[in-house]
C-alpha cells in the first residue's frame, strides 16, 4: 500500500461503507477546511441549510430595502376614510384611490420644482461624467510630481463630513454672487472626489500594453481617452451618473439653505410645503415622496445593465 493510500480516511478506502458515508466525510472535511478561495462552506454548500440561508438573507435584504417604499407607496392609495395611524398594519388599502396625487399637484406646483430638481441634476451629471473622468484618467495614466500628493489630498476630502465645509462652501458661493440660483445649487457637487476616485480605479484596470500600442501608433493623450480608455469604462460611467444624479436629486439642507426664491426650490424642498403648519395629511405627503421617486427609478431601469458591469470594473488589473 502506498503512503497516498495510507493516508486517505477509512470511509474512503472501506467499499462496504458505501458511497454515502463518502459524501459525508468530503462534507465534514470542507466544513472543517474551507478553501483558499474563501467560499463558504454554508452559503456555497448545495444544502438544504445553505439554500435556506441564502433565502432567508435575501428575504431580510429585500424587506428592509423595499419595505418603506411599499409602505409609502400603500398610504399614497389610501383614501380620507382609511385611518393611517392605526396600530392594525394593512399594506393593501381598502379604497385605492389616486386623489392623493391630485392633492400633491394642487398644493404645490409639483411639476415646477420638478423641473427645477431635473435640470440640478442633469448638470451635475454632466459636470460629473466630464470631470471625473479627466481626472480619474490623469490620476491613474499620467506621470507628473506630485501625483500621489495630489491623490492624498482627494482621499483625505473623503474623510471630513458634508456638515463640515457646508458653511465655506455657502460663503463661497454668495462671495460669487451665485446666491439664490440654480449654478449655486449645482457648482459645489458637479465633480464629487469619490467619482474620481471610482474613475481613476476604472482607468487601472486597463492593460498598460493596450495604451503603449496607442501611444508608438502616435495618439495622443486626448485620442487615448477617447478610443481606448472610454469604450471599456462605460460601466463606471453609469456608476457615477446614477450616484450623481441621485445625490443631485434627493440633497435637501443644500438648496434648502442656497435658494430663497419659491420659483427656483428644488422638488425635495418643495416638498416640505406639504408638511405645513395648516395641511398635515400623510397620504399627500406619502404621495410626493412617491413622484419624487418615479425618476430615479426610471434611471436604474434604464441604466441597470451598466450599472451592474460597472462594479465590477476596476477590481481586478487586467
Amino acid at each position: 500500500m502506498s503512503a497516498t493510500t495510507a493516508e486517505e480516511p477509512r470511509e474512503l478506502q472501506d467499499p462496504r461503507l458505501g458511497t454515502k458515508s463518502a459524501k459525508s466525510t468530503k462534507r465534514q472535511n470542507a466544513l472543517r477546511h474551507p478553501d483558499r478561495r474563501g467560499r463558504s462552506p454554508i452559503f456555497d454548500a448545495p444544502t438544504r441549510t445553505g439554500l435556506a440561508l441564502r433565502y432567508l438573507t435575501l428575504v431580510a435584504v429585500l424587506l428592509i430595502s423595499i419595505g418603506p417604499m411599499l409602505w409609502e407607496l400603500s398610504t399614497s392609495l389610501k383614501s380620507k376614510a382609511e385611518d393611517v395611524f392605526t396600530q392594525n398594519i394593512e399594506l393593501l388599502p381598502q379604497h385605492p384611490t389616486l386623489g392623493n396625487y391630485g392633492e400633491v399637484q394642487r398644493t404645490i406646483p409639483v411639476w415646477h420644482f420638478a423641473v427645477n430638481s431635473l435640470t440640478v441634476a442633469a448638470i451635475n451629471v454632466t459636470g460629473n461624467i466630464i470631470g471625473a473622468t479627466l481626472a480619474g484618467y490623469v490620476l491613474a495614466r499620467l506621470k507628473f510630481k506630485g501625483r500621489k500628493l495630489l491623490l492624498g489630498v482627494f482621499v483625505s476630502t473623503l474623510i471630513l463630513p458634508a456638515e463640515v465645509t457646508i458653511i465655506s462652501k455657502f460663503q463661497m458661493i454668495t462671495s460669487m454672487g451665485l446666491g439664490d440660483t440654480i449654478l449655486g445649487v449645482c457648482l459645489p457637487d458637479m465633480i464629487a472626489m469619490t467619482n474620481v476616485l471610482l474613475m481613476r480605479n476604472a482607468f487601472l484596470a486597463l492593460p498598460r500594453e493596450v495604451e503603449e500600442a496607442a501611444v508608438i501608433d502616435g495618439a495622443t493623450t486626448l485620442q487615448r481617452l477617447r478610443f481606448v480608455g472610454l469604450p471599456a469604462v462605460k460601466g463606471t460611467l453609469s456608476v457615477i451618473s446614477i450616484f450623481a444624479f441621485i445625490g443631485a436629486w434627493d440633497d435637501f439642507l443644500w438648496p434648502l439653505l442656497v435658494l430663497q426664491t419659491p420659483d427656483k426650490l428644488t422638488l425635495t424642498v418643495g416638498l416640505s410645503y406639504l408638511d405645513g403648519q395648516w395641511s398635515h395629511d400623510p397620504r399627500t405627503i406619502a404621495a410626493g415622496t412617491m413622484i419624487a421617486l418615479v425618476p430615479i427609478l426610471l434611471l436604474f431601469m434604464v441604466l441597470q445593465r451598466f450599472f451592474f458591469r460597472g462594479v465590477s470594473e476596476g477590481a481586478i488589473k487586467g
